[in-house]
């Protein structure tokens, strides 16, 4: 049931006439303006986490060949329940539980991508990929590339990605910087409900490895999703950016949880009369460095933000990319990168919360740039 902007309360699917000052954009839609106010429409809320159960559960019904392993995702529904009640619709040939052995599973996987078949193999977290990292680059990554194309690798491997809460260094690195390295491989990393849903079925049907970076602490956030994403052939493109906001001051170029810090942020400096326009990168690799480009030519300055360390960072590339690029004549000032700290995550909640980008920070970096 969602709320009016007055409190009141009215049905899924209903329709309710509102003055157009109090338009609320976080629950509703205009569908066309009236003479009294705006008629409006609800849609349905999606967390990222049933985004991407409704995204496998599409494509293993879709294509015979699609499978799902990794540990605990059958009859535990998955360690965050991503995969909940595929097992049971689709039983142990589809959904298969593993040991705990990512070097194991990792390199089945792989071989069973090389005899033509689709896997998804998931990582309980990103840390532990590293357990099977020879399989995800030198088996999966480089061999479409040394049989000259003749052997495909239609495999995406996924989890969840960066700090979580509470986890300390061990659980908590990001790996968009370390995979986004590789080539051969095609780096994912979503934000909210409709990348999540269309970046993995995009991911399933491809013909190479694709590393899909998912983030714990986005998958229980929900977001509204329209008809068209909700149709069962909407895939979100590989490769492509999307401007969340439109801006004229300053480009904020960010991916996964970040992308809503730097809405927020932007929302602040609004106030302030300041116009930042956010580019969610959506894919690590390939970059989409035209989007980039296009909005730092428009504005004129540019910060990027990630939860990675800075050295050798996604912030690092971009700001590499636009330098080499047309873009760096039209900067009025030097990018910068807000990104988290240079050190091994905390354990203590206080200091994990000053080792992590905060809105705060990303609000201080863009007045830094601007000068203000």
């Amino acid at each position: 049931m969602l709320h009016c902007w007055d409190g009141a309360r009215f049905p899924p699917g209903g329709t309710i006439s509102i003055p157009a000052k109090e338009f609320n954009l976080g629950f509703i839609r205009p569908v066309n303006s009236v003479s009294h106010g705006l008629r409006v429409f609800t849609c349905p809320l999606v967390n990222v986490r049933d985004a991407l159960n409704q995204a496998m559960d599409e494509e293993l019904e879709r294509d015979e060949r699609v499978f799902l392993l990794g540990e605990e995702v059958a009859q535990y529904d998955g360690a965050y329940k991503v995969s909940r009640g595929l097992w049971k619709k689709y039983g142990d040939k589809r959904i298969i539980d593993t040991p705990i052995t990512e070097m194991g599973f990792a390199g089945i996987a792989v071989g069973a991508a090389f005899a033509g078949l689709r896997p998804i193999c998931e990582f309980m977290t990103w840390n532990f990929s590293m357990q099977a990292i020879d399989q995800v680059i030198n088996s999966a990554a480089k061999t479409y590339y040394m049989s000259a194309g003749a052997q495909p690798v239609p495999i995406v491997f996924r989890g969840p990605n960066g700090s979580s809460a509470g986890v300390a260094a061990q659980h908590s690195q990001c790996f968009a910087a370390w995979y986004g390295h590789c080539p051969g491989l095609k780096v994912v990393s979503p934000w909210n409900s409709e990348d999540a849903r269309g970046l993995l079925k995009a991911a399933i049907r491809d013909d190479n490895p694709v590393v899909f970076l998912e983030n714990e602490l986005m998958y229980g956030v929900p977001f509204d999703l329209s008809e068209d994403v909700l149709q069962k052939d909407f895939v979100v493109p590989i490769g492509k950016a999307k401007v969340e906001r439109r801006g004229t001051h300053i480009t904020l170029v960010s991916h996964s949880r970040c992308v809503g810090f730097c809405l927020d942020a932007a929302s602040v400096l609004a106030k302030e009369g300041v116009e930042c326009e956010v580019v969610n990168l959506r894919t690590i690799r390939p970059l989409d460095v035209d989007t980039i480009e296009a909005s730092v030519m428009k504005t004129g300055h540019l910060v990027t933000v990630e939860g990675g360390w800075p050295q050798y960072g996604v912030g690092a590339e971009i700001c590499a990319r636009v330098m080499e690029g047309p873009a760096f004549n039209y900067l009025d000032a030097p990018a910068v990168r807000v990104t988290g700290v240079d050190i091994p995550m905390p354990y203590a909640k206080i200091l994990e919360d000053h080792s992590v980008p905060q809105i705060k920070d990303i609000i201080f970096s863009v007045k830094k740039v601007l000068n203000m």
